[in-house]
């Protein structure tokens, strides 16, 4: 049985990542990338569907023991578990070494007290579950097969096979260690080297501990801060510079619900506000990367900006439902793909732009082809920023004149305007500016309930979004405007949750809501950030650290954060580690230093 969400922790090599349970059970793994198959979905369904555990041994009917501890080692992505039994105490070290050839994952058995008796036990099963390999030795490796795939796995500890399932008993005594090693080879080609555990290791930690010493944050957040700023780098593609939303997929918003979706592609929403993150905190080649990613993802057709691709820019991401998994406590249907990458979402267009602009103003070297690429978006959104669209929340309901698309589309202009003022593109500067002016006044007038003094979910409706906290925070009007203020204020009234949290918009229970959905979902974690964002800016610093502070006690005792949390059950729901999260995290960890608010 998976565990909770929040009992996960992430390890990974900037081309793929694990999930590792606190019993020393990898439930979540998909080979060689992000966006591959699973040969680890226990996640999604039951052991049968692949697993691999490695802990002390226990009997078989009952269930295996939590670490007593578990930690990442220093300012990596290095775990280390550690059990405490009647025999004694055991540490397993976990990680991916970033890598050029075969994706590995390594785990590395140290006994730290007493004699104690561990078992792996690896249960592969390729194409998410579905798919038994064909397990054998080839030059005294084990080899398991299936199609396009192998993966071999590497051991000096003696192995047996029972009930389809890879078995190793061994026992460890203080200053032994072992090491248990898988890697992944297409299936036509020669075997992949043999692994060198603890060169790796070594290798590893270096690598993380290199990439940190670039970040220019000292605040007083700076634990949660870096500890998000490595969660973002896994998150990366290494070989292109795209960035996954997350490294799941159909994890619920609602336990047993149906908002389940798959979140390992790459969102340009998602993407531009980790870039702005990463330059803010000293990580140029990153945002390089991630620039050269869009633009050979846009390439030759910016006209169709999709709102999402593939992690190497690929544009067809069919939607389908896996119906062989029952779903993480069976919130089904899992799904793979995404029907939503061709919606119309106005909005990206502004966060597009809002990234390249910062690059600019940060020093990235010019790049001729952004430019123009910004100029060829704006031409886009002068004949289609009047339409109505599916919105930043990806509505499957009917399209609406979404407020916070079209503040969006508002964004995109004034940074294009200011992109051709200090002459590095021309462009139609006065019809550009009218443009703008246009779009600005469209939204007071059509998007602002004078009744309430609140901005609006769309035109004419009398829903809150909490898309409308941007506001200011892209600059469309002051913090200080009273219709700010007062949108601040309503949100906190209508969609915050008994705990404090922010909900997304309301949502409509078992009828269909404006998303087209039924069911609920819990407080969206990127709300309560911008939440606590938009109180600072309005002088409300003390409320907005404390807010702030109640969020990071949200984390995991490994600092990591899932799209959502459910104020009911008092647990994290959604897609995890989730990008969308750490990023405000990191933002309003900026803001809250900047401003001096903060305890102690």
């Amino acid at each position: 049985m998976a565990g909770r969400i929040e009992d996960y922790a992430l390890i990974g090599d900037m081309q793929t990542a694990a999930l590792v349970c606190r019993d020393g059970t990898v439930d979540w793994l998909c080979l060689p990338r992000f966006d591959s198959h699973a040969i680890f979905a226990g996640l999604l369904g039951t052991e049968e569907h692949g697993f691999w555990r490695l802990g002390p041994a226990h009997a078989s009917d009952s269930p295996p023991p939590t670490a007593a501890r578990r930690s990442y080692r220093g300012d990596s992505l290095i775990l280390e578990s550690e059990w405490d039994t009647p025999r004694g105490t055991v540490r397993v070290i976990d990680f991916m070494p970033p890598r050029d050839g075969a994706p590995q994952l390594i785990r590395i058995v140290e006994g730290v007290s007493g004699r104690v008796p561990m078992r792996s036990a690896l249960r592969m099963r390729f194409s998410y579950g579905r798919v038994v390999p064909w397990v054998h030795k080839h030059d005294g490796r084990t080899v398991a097969v299936a199609g396009p795939d192998s993966v071999w796995y590497d051991t000096e500890r003696e192995t047996y096979g029972k009930s389809l399932t890879t078995y190793s008993d061994f026992t460890v005594a203080p200053g032994d260690r072992y090491a248990f090693t898988i890697s992944w080879q297409p299936s036509h080609k020669e075997p992949p080297p043999l692994p060198e555990p603890e060169t790796s290791l070594e290798a590893t930690e270096d690598f993380w501990r290199e990439w940190v010493e670039h970040c220019t944050y000292h605040g007083p957040y700076r634990e949660a801060v870096i500890r998000s700023l490595i969660t973002l780098k896994a998150l990366t593609y290494a070989p292109t510079g795209g960035i996954v939303a997350a490294p799941t997929t159909s994890l619920p918003e609602e336990i047993g619900g149906v908002r389940n979706w798959d979140y390992r592609y790459t969102w340009l929403r998602d993407a531009a506000i980790t870039l702005s993150s990463l330059l803010r905190t000293g990580y140029r080649e990153e945002a390089r990367s991630w620039r050269e990613w869009l633009l050979r993802a846009v390439a030759g057709d910016p006209e169709n900006l999709q709102i999402m691709y593939g992690i190497a820019g690929e544009r067809e991401l069919g939607e389908a439902e896996l119906d062989w998994l029952p779903g993480y406590e069976s919130s089904a249907p899992v799904r793979v793909g995404n029907g939503a990458a061709h919606q119309l979402q106005l909005d990206v267009y502004g966060e597009v732009t809002e990234a390249l602009h910062l690059a600019h103003m940060t020093g990235l070297a010019r790049n001729d082809y952004a430019s123009l690429l910004q100029l060829k978006l704006i031409r886009y959104l002068e004949d289609h920023w009047q339409e109505p669209d599916e919105g930043i929340w990806e509505v499957r309901g009917p399209r609406r004149h979404f407020v916070h698309s079209k503040v969006m589309a508002w964004v995109a202009v004034d940074r294009t305007i200011k992109l051709i003022e200090s002459g590095d593109a021309d462009g139609p500067l006065e019809r550009w500016k009218e443009l703008r002016d246009e779009i600005h006044r469209d939204v007071c007038e059509k998007g602002y309930d004078k009744e309430r003094n609140t901005f609006t979910q769309s035109y004419g409706s009398k829903e809150l979004d909490a898309s409308l906290l941007l506001i200011p925070q892209m600059g469309f009007l002051p913090p200080d405007d009273k219709r700010v203020i007062g949108t601040i204020e309503a949100i906190q009234r209508e969609l915050s949750t008994s705990d404090g949290f922010i909900l997304r918009y309301p949502t409509e229970g078992e009828s269909t809501g404006v998303d087209g959905l039924p069911g609920d979902e819990g407080a969206f974690l990127a709300c309560s950030f911008w939440m606590a964002d938009d109180l600072a800016m309005i002088g409300r610093v003390d409320e907005a650290r404390k807010l702030f502070e109640k969020l990071l006690s949200l984390r995991n005792d490994l600092g990591l954060l899932a799209e959502e949390w459910d104020p009911r059950l008092q647990r994290q729901v959604g897609n995890f580690p989730q990008a969308f999260s750490h990023v405000p995290l990191i933002d309003t960890a900026l803001r809250l230093t900047a401003s001096g608010a903060y305890g102690g």
